[in-house]
């Protein structure tokens, strides 16, 4: 080897450690002008600098020049072909091969394994046991049990154990982490632990590497016995015990082993801060979460996208939006977690239009949604009831190829259930391969949520015979729809049966629906009775309910006792004074109201307004009682005023006692012609095209006025009104709604 080939070589090194190609190529240029026949060593080595900067074509010019290739140049340019997945040409150099050794082989193994060809690579495999034994090593070994487990084989993964033990590298650490690995992901964990136990060396790897199984199986205890009695630990060790707490819904115990690494001094890196701020997410500890990101601003992973898209999402967690928006605004690199993160923040702390905003703004920055991100925002559309954006996404999820996804078909689901567009939602959940509890449940409450109880009752049915297991949101659906149908008896049953036969624990909501299911119907002492056998109070939603049923059927005892205690469990909630002014009002006890206003002004608590909206052409136009801000107000109240004219000549009758005012009657009936829901539906008349139903979502509560005018108005029209309210849906067509008036 002559001293001017070494010279060369060290300056081809210098090209691949600056991965500068240009550079290479002037020298190779040098190299032939200044040596006639380059030694095999020197050529080698161009292969290599060439493969390492990604030429293959050079490399393979090098290689063909090469008077008589050794060894090292078969494997060279073997390796290029292997690394790049050139399978058809990998195999060709493999069988030119005249000798081949240990890397040979592992390099034709590995190129079929890496590029997912497994049936190839058991191949390489078994013909090198048959004519090179003598070449089998820890690589070898290594490789096929990666690809055992990739591939999810526990017959081929068993016959390489025996054989590994048959050539006598059972004891070797190397081997030893790949194929605890392999017996874990194969659910095989207790192999795993045996061969662990017998090992007679073991080193900090392997010790992680069983951590790591132990945790996936939920064995919790198992883990940190094996993690307190480690005589050597390494940051990993500490990472993947905190992960390891996280994922198994021990959050506050990851936030203490947390602390405990940093006192010891270990370094931390992407996972450790995103494994412990995924659990100050889940705790709600904002306060923790707040230490840990002023750790971070300490550390170099204040810019890694990892660390940043997992701040993002404690933040969101914690309710701390604007603290999860200034943490996303400075990161310097975004990748598709980071735009998610923020993307999902939004949606669960309410603001669904921006979440569908910011999804429309990453992809004016090129960059592509998965499918989680296309879930997500097709749910925030869901909230916002925007079938117009919600069908955008739809197209969007056809042409992406992600409808195939099944959290994607089953946000669609969801969406054109929010949207009332249940045969749109009944046609997807059809046209699934793959469905799970998830997609049945949206469906269902899409069903119960539109009033159809049958059409919830059965499928509920459907999805008990066919070995589904409801889940806590399932039996919301399915008790929601009976109250709304009135099948008392039915709910009763189904509710029992929640603890008795699939051992579900009632949560307030289920409690809620039973008070509904018997208050709607004017079961109202049994409601109470039910109540008091509660194991807990109801929370504000159940005493809403309750003296909301009282308003209805006037039942001034009750209504008391649910209105006191609602005002003691919120006393700033408004809920409480304006149904029990409703029921006062109802029974002309207007002392009372009064009473009760003053009441609320003394304490400062102030009546959500009502409000409805429609959208029209891209634009949501919003309407309150009374309004006197839309551009098209006299068109509207024309409009309104031609409908009364013709419903009292069908017969509509104004219903006084949705008005809470001691007023003339006069009075009363203009107030009632203005409520917000009537103004969007006049406007939806004059704008909307004929044939196309009109789409109304509310805020609060249908009045009891409104939903009988708006019968009328379907009818006279001979239009469909969909009206969304804080509670269920009403289509109204031809003078009826598909409530049956009992919602």
């Amino acid at each position: 080897m002559s001293s001017s080939s070494n010279y060369y070589v060290s300056l081809l090194k210098l090209c691949c450690d600056s991965q500068n190609q240009t550079q290479a190529k002037k020298l190779h240029c040098l190299i032939l002008k200044t040596i006639t026949q380059p030694e095999t060593f020197l050529s080698n080595n161009l292969i290599s600098t060439y493969s390492k900067l990604g030429n293959l074509a050079y490399a393979h010019r090098v290689f063909d020049h090469i008077p008589q290739p050794n060894l090292f140049s078969w494997n060279a340019i073997l390796s290029i072909y292997s690394k790049l997945s050139r399978l058809s040409q990998m195999q060709q150099i493999f069988d030119l091969m005249p000798f081949r050794d240990g890397v040979s082989w592992n390099l034709a193994i590995s190129g079929y394994a890496n590029y997912g060809s497994s049936t190839d690579a058991v191949g390489v495999y078994k013909l090198m046991l048959k004519d090179a034994a003598m070449n089998l090593n820890q690589i070898t070994f290594s490789t096929m049990l990666i690809l055992c487990s990739n591939c999810r084989s526990m017959d081929l993964g068993r016959q390489i154990h025996g054989q590994i033990l048959k050539f006598g590298f059972g004891s070797y650490v190397f081997v030893g982490s790949p194929l605890l690995d392999m017996y874990a992901k194969l659910g095989l964990i207790y192999d795993a632990k045996r061969y662990y136990d017998e090992m007679p060396e073991r080193n900090v790897v392997m010790c992680n590497t069983m951590i790591i199984g132990l945790m996936r199986r939920g064995m919790v205890e198992e883990s940190k016995c094996l993690f307190h009695g480690l005589k050597e630990r390494d940051s990993i060790s500490w990472t993947t015990m905190i992960s390891g707490l996280m994922q198994n819904g021990m959050e506050r115990e990851a936030v203490d082993l947390f602390k405990e690494m940093r006192l010891a001094g270990f370094t931390m890196d992407q996972f450790t801060f995103g494994s412990v701020l995924t659990a100050c997410g889940s705790l709600l500890a904002l306060g923790e979460g707040k230490q840990i990101h002023a750790y971070v601003i300490r550390t170099d992973h204040k810019d890694n996208v990892f660390v940043g898209s997992a701040l993002v999402d404690m933040y969101s967690k914690c309710r701390s939006i604007k603290s999860a928006e200034t943490v996303f605004k400075r990161m310097t690199q975004k990748n598709v977690v980071s735009w998610t993160a923020m993307l999902v923040g939004y949606g669960q702390n309410g603001f669904s239009e921006e979440a569908v905003n910011i999804f429309f703004e990453m992809q004016r920055h090129g960059v592509e949604p998965d499918d989680f991100t296309l879930g997500s925002v097709i749910s925030s559309c869901a909230n916002l009831a925007s079938l117009e954006e919600g069908a955008q996404f739809h197209c969007q999820a056809l042409v992406s190829g992600f409808i195939s996804f099944i959290t994607v078909s089953n946000a669609l689901i969801t969406l054109y259930g929010k949207c009332g567009s249940m045969e749109d939602s009944y046609q997807l959940f059809v046209e699934m391969n793959t469905r799970d509890e998830v997609s049945w449940t949206a469906l269902l409450a899409g069903y119960a949520q539109f009033g159809k109880a049958n059409e919830t009752i059965d499928l509920f049915e459907r999805m008990l015979a066919i070995g589904l297991k409801p889940d806590g949101v399932t039996f919301i659906g399915v008790l929601s729809a009976c109250s709304r149908a009135g099948l008392v008896e039915q709910g009763l049953q189904y509710f029992e049966s929640m603890t008795k036969e699939h051992g579900i624990i009632p949560i307030p909501d289920h409690y809620t629906c039973i008070i509904d299911l018997l208050g709607r119907v004017g079961r109202l002492e049994e409601a109470r009775n039910f109540i008091n056998k509660m194991p807990c109070h109801p929370d504000v939603v159940g005493w809403a309910t309750l003296l909301s049923s009282c308003r209805v059927h006037g039942d001034m005892e009750i209504g008391k006792w649910a209105a006191d205690s609602l005002i003691e469990l919120e006393p700033q909630n408004p809920a409480s004074y304006v149904l029990l002014s409703s029921l006062y009002a109802a029974k002309g006890k207007w002392n009372e109201v009064a009473q009760l206003r003053r009441g609320m002004r003394d304490k400062r608590v102030k009546k959500e307004p009502g409000y409805s909206w429609i959208k029209y052409k891209g634009k949501v136009h919003v309407f309150s009682a009374d309004d006197q801000t839309s551009p098209f107000l006299g068109q509207i109240y024309a409009e309104l005023e031609k409908l009364n004219g013709k419903m009292i000549e069908e017969g509509y009758i104004p219903d006084m006692s949705s008005v809470l005012h001691d007023v003339e009657e006069s009075e009363k009936i203009k107030m009632l012609n203005h409520h917000s829901e009537k103004l969007a539906i006049a406007f939806g008349l004059i704008f909307v095209p004929p044939g196309l139903p009109i789409r109304v979502i509310k805020n609060l509560r249908f009045c009891g006025d409104c939903h009988n005018a708006t019968k009328f108005i379907s009818k006279i029209t001979q239009r469909e009104i969909l009206v969304r309210d804080a509670v269920r849906f009403h289509l109204f067509k031809e003078g009826t709604c598909s409530c049956g008036d009992f919602w």
